[in-house]
C-alpha cells in the first residue's frame, strides 16, 4: 500500500510540475536567435582586441577571451558550496544534465547567462526532460549569474 501511494505521490508532483507555461516561456525564449546587432560595440571591439592579442597563441575555448580562469572561479565556488552537485556534474548527466552538455547547447553571451540565472533562481522543466530543475528563491541574481558563467565557460 506504501508502494502504490508512493508512485501516486511522484505522479502528482510531476503532474504539478509540468507547467506549461514555463516550457512555451522557455521555447519563445529561444525562437529568437541573438543577432550581430543585439551585441554591443564594445563587446565585439573587446573580442578583436584579444583576437589580435593571441595572434600565435592555441585559443580552443569558443569563451569570450574577457572571461578568464578568474571569472569564473567565483560561479565555481558557489556551485561547489550549493547544492547542485546532487542533481548535476561536470561531464555527465546525473539527474539533470551535465554542465558541459549545457555549455554545449548555449552559447556563451549574456542573453544565455541572464536566461540560465533566471532557470537556476526560478527552477524549471521540459528543457532537459520531464524531471523539473528545484527552484533556489534563495540565491541572489548576481550569484546565480556568476553561476551559470562558470556553467558556459565549459563549453568545448
Amino acid at each position: 500500500m506504501k508502494k502504490i501511494l508512493l508512485v501516486f505521490g511522484c505522479c502528482a508532483l510531476f503532474a504539478a510540475c509540468n507547467n506549461s507555461e514555463n516550457k512555451s516561456e522557455g521555447e519563445a525564449y529561444y525562437d529568437n536567435s541573438t543577432s550581430d546587432a543585439e551585441i554591443s560595440a564594445a563587446t565585439r571591439q573587446s573580442e578583436v582586441d584579444t583576437s589580435i592579442n593571441d595572434i600565435g597563441t592555441d585559443r580552443t575555448a569558443s569563451v569570450p577571451a574577457a572571461t578568464a580562469a578568474t571569472d569564473t572561479e567565483k560561479g565555481k565556488n558557489l556551485i561547489a558550496m550549493s547544492d547542485c552537485l546532487s542533481c548535476h556534474q561536470v561531464d555527465k548527466k546525473l539527474v539533470g544534465p551535465g554542465y558541459e552538455e549545457v555549455a554545449a547547447k548555449y552559447e556563451y553571451n549574456d542573453k544565455n547567462v541572464d536566461y540560465l540565472a533566471g532557470k537556476i533562481i526560478k527552477g524549471g522543466s521540459g528543457v532537459w526532460g520531464q524531471i523539473p530543475m528545484t527552484p533556489h528563491p534563495n540565491v541572489s541574481e548576481e550569484d546565480a549569474k556568476e553561476m551559470a558563467k562558470y556553467v558556459l565557460s565549459l563549453r568545448k
